[in-house]
């Protein structure tokens, strides 16, 4: 899978996003290792602590299509700045996907791509829950 199809891949999710109030739409594609990607984009509520973002919409969706392995994620927004994922998604990435790549973009195109244990280093585990 090429980078630049994942990336358009998230634009194209992004149209999806519902956010009247922030405006501030977010469309990520998650790419499986068998090659298939599923799309997410960020959904708000008024009340801001019941919305969901791009990433995790992404994530459980492929999960409940019984995806379980994964190589990368695309995040796109509307901003002129690259953007990274949220605490949240990045402990949810790190748990569901493993250390994949995160390809994280700007509208203007540009991109960057770090581990997703780079973005979220002493990440919270299962290990945490053996030690008891």
């Amino acid at each position: 899978m090429d980078i630049n199809e994942l990336i358009q891949q998230s634009v194209k999710a992004k149209e999806s996003s519902y956010s009247p109030y922030s405006k501030f739409r977010v469309g990520a594609a998650l790419l499986s290792t068998d090659g298939e990607i599923t799309l997410g984009a960020n959904v708000e509520n008024i009340s801001y602590g019941l919305s969901m973002c791009a990433e995790r919409t992404a994530i459980f969706r492929a999960h409940l299509e019984g995806k379980r392995n994964f190589t990368a994620i695309a995040v796109n927004s509307d901003s002129n700045e690259i953007i990274s994922p949220c605490g949240a998604c990045r402990q949810v990435i790190i748990e569901m996907c493993g250390n994949i790549d995160v390809i994280m973009t700007s509208k203007s195109g540009d991109s960057k791509v770090m581990k997703i244990a780079d973005l979220l280093p002493l990440a919270f585990d299962d290990k945490q829950f053996r030690n008891l």
